[in-house]
């Protein structure tokens, strides 16, 4: 059984990332205007305090530093990944660096970033938004974002039919 209130994060991150850090509206909001508008559109304190901290988080700071972006890498996960990340999704990470939409840096930002997310299971449309986050995060990444963005919705739609 999944915990409400950590879902409650992820739901937040894409309900502001549908509403808000999508839109092409500079400047962004500022973290007390989004919590406003969060907690008028119902979302519990704390999960928008956590939500709003794993945003912050996607500076990349607290992800660790990792070698030359342009060579290529083999990643081995740590016991705590291994037991955090199922196999289906650690292998759909290195599917989406092979296939050139996440770099490797880009790789560990969104590990990081799943791992805060501290929900008891991470499953691939969680790692989908988490992968959308970070590249629209990361200035000249918009051709990444644009593949992964068909991605996510390409099989929200085969869900549909």
């Amino acid at each position: 059984m999944k915990d409400p209130m950590n879902d409650n994060v992820l739901d937040i991150l894409i309900y502001l990332f549908e509403n808000y850090l999508e839109s092409d509206d500079v400047p962004q909001p500022s973290r007390d205007v989004l919590r406003e508008e969060l907690e008028h559109a119902g979302f519990a304190e704390s999960g928008i305090e956590r939500a709003l901290e794993w945003l912050e988080g996607l500076s990349g700071e607290s992800a660790p530093p990792v070698g030359d972006a342009n060579q290529r890498s083999f990643r081995v996960f740590n016991g705590y990944e291994q037991a955090r990340l199922a196999a289906e999704v650690r292998g759909y990470l290195v599917q989406l660096e092979n296939i050139g939409i996440l770099s490797t840096q880009q790789r560990e930002l969104v590990i990081d970033r799943l791992l805060a997310l501290e929900a008891e299971e991470i499953d691939i449309e969680q790692v989908k938004w988490v992968v959308l986050m970070v590249l629209f995060s990361q200035p000249g990444q918009e051709q990444a974002y644009q593949r992964m963005e068909d991605l996510v919705f390409e099989s929200q739609s085969d869900a549909l039919h």
